[in-house]
Formats: C-alpha cells, structure tokens, sequence
C-alpha cells in the first residue's frame, strides 16, 4: 500500500454527498493508525466549472491524465443514468482498468464502468431504482439488487448513497484489515458492517403500532443470539401471532424471521472473528447461536461468501495468549 493513490471523480452536476463520503474515507490524515496511508487526489471528468448538488462549486486541480497513475479510482453516482459518459473518460477508464488499476462505483457511478465495457460478464450492483434499467442496457452483466455492494476483486460497486460507506470501509478492511477499518468506522461513527441487502432499504410502510414492538424484538434476540429462537417463541416474546410476526419482518426487512436471525448471528460470528483469534470455532459457533461448526460454516459461506476460518485469517486482530 506504500503510496497508493485514490483518486475521486468529479463532474458536473455532482453528487455531493457521495462525493464527501469518499473524501471523508481517503482525504483526511490519519496519524493515530500507524499505518501507510492514502494518498488522495481529485480530477475533473471534462473542463469547465463543476456544480455540485447543494448549490455548491468544486475546483478540481487535475484532469483525467491522473488516472494514469491511480492505483484506485472512485466513482461517485453518475449525474444521468441515461446520459453516455464523455469518450475521453471512458478511454482513461477502459485504460486504467487494462493496466490493473482499482476501479470502484457509488450507486450510479456504475453505468460509467458499464459503458466503458470493463463490467461484462461480471456481478455488479447499483441502487435499487436502477438495477433493472442496468440489467436491461447491459444484458451481459449480473446484476445483484439486493446487495450494498459487490466485490469483485478489481472491481468494486455499491448501492445507494450510503452504502458507498459500506463499500468504502471494506476497501480499508482489505487493505489494512479488520482493526484498522474498524478505528476508521469508529471515527465516523457507523458500523464497521451492516448485514442485510437492499430489501430492507426499499419503502416499505410498517404497519401502524407494530413497529415498536418489533424494534423491540429485534434489539432482544440481538443480545440473546444462543437461545433456541424458533417461529412461535419469538411471536410469544413480541405478543404477536405467528403469521402476523412473519408479515412485519418481510415489510420491515424484506425477510422471514429466520433467515434475519441466521444474517444476525452470522454478523456475530463476524465480531468474534475479527476480535478473538484465540477463541475456539466451536465457542464462536455457540456464542453465535448456531450450536455446531458445521452449522456455523455453512450459513457463514451463505451469506458472507467464504469460510469462518478464511475470514478469520484475512480480517482477524493479532491476539496473544
């Protein structure tokens, strides 16, 4: 990581908070992490006076000729999704792209990376209002919906605005692991992670009265995640029917209680993972509420795409008996 350049797109009519979000993540000096920081930079898409969102007016100080050097390069929602990028930026991204640079979108900063033809064939993700349109124009991509954000390796795309946060701490967390992006979360004041796709985010309305109750809910299996939850107990727990506890789950977050319970504990599983080297599987296992390894593994490769140990091996803290 020894001088690695991020390097943040501006354009007119930009989308100012995206934009923020990955100044704030790679602008600002960190001293207090003792690690090998970013080096930050912003070029203009096109000449002219950048307008952003807000009423606001943005100097860039380079053109697109910095993106011969960047090592990874940030992409804040395209103004128009249905407006094509200018050429010249889409010859630098097709060319940072073959020469191995990092490119990474916010919401739909994708359909630039999509209209430079360095996405085909790969699973993408975009905000939840344009991923049919996505899908449509570009029928050689996968494109994931429900997703904050898809990792690809070279390529990087998040969902709405802030899930380019989400997407933007996994960046660190790669780069510098677990215990660094997670003094980072801390300084913003988020999550290191948030479990759960964009289903939850779609508007949904909660039914009058319910959703005190089930925030309630929630907060109580959050905290007692190695009970024997089952349908009935946590309908009783929330003075709710069966049938009526499934409805406010799926209208709340746009899955049935056990598969939110299965993501909670994985999320669980994640914090061990990363904090306590030295603990047993089989404790994180119970702890979690899954009761056995084997269980543990398997919905952990589910939801998060590799195996508790593997995770453990690339996010985990050094920790000393």
């Amino acid at each position: 990581m020894h001088n690695h350049l991020v390097v943040a797109l501006a354009y007119d009519r930009l989308c100012t908070f995206e934009f923020g979000c990955v100044t704030e993540l790679f602008a600002l000096e960190r001293p207090e992490l003792d690690v090998d920081w970013y080096r930050f930079a912003v070029c203009a898409s096109e000449p002219g006076p950048i307008r952003a969102a807000g009423g606001v007016t943005l100097a860039a100080p380079y053109t697109l000729k910095l993106l011969e050097r960047a090592d990874t390069i940030v992409i804040p929602g395209w103004r128009d999704a249905g407006e094509v990028p200018p050429k010249p930026l889409l010859k630098k991204i097709r060319a940072a792209y073959e020469r191995g640079a990092r490119l990474c979108s916010i919401c739909s900063g994708v359909f630039v990376l999509a209209a430079a033809g360095v996405l085909d064939g790969k699973t993408v993700t975009t905000h939840w209002r344009y991923a049919d349109t996505l899908q449509q124009r570009y029928p050689q991509l996968r494109v994931q919906p429900d997703a904050l954000y898809v990792d690809e390796g070279q390529i990087i795309t998040s969902a709405g605005s802030a899930a380019g946060l989400d997407m933007l701490l996994h960046l660190v967390r790669r780069d510098h692991g677990s215990a660094v992006a997670n003094r980072v979360a801390q300084r913003l004041v988020v999550p290191p992670h948030r479990e759960g796709g964009q289903a939850q985010f779609v508007p949904r309305p909660m039914p009058h009265g319910e959703s005190g109750r089930l925030s309630r809910l929630m907060d109580w299996v959050r905290g007692h995640p190695a009970l024997p939850h089952t349908l009935r107990s946590l309908a009783e727990r929330a003075a709710m029917s069966p049938r009526t506890l499934q409805r406010q789950f799926h209208d709340a977050t746009g899955m049935a209680p056990y598969e939110w319970l299965v993501r909670e504990r994985v999320a669980i599983a994640r914090e061990l993972l990363e904090a306590r080297a030295l603990l047993p599987m089989a404790r994180v296992a119970e702890l979690a509420g899954f009761g056995s390894e084997e269980s543990l593994r398997r919905h952990f490769r589910r939801i998060a795409l590799t195996s508790p140990a593997a995770y453990r091996k690339k996010f985990g803290a050094r920790e000393t008996a």
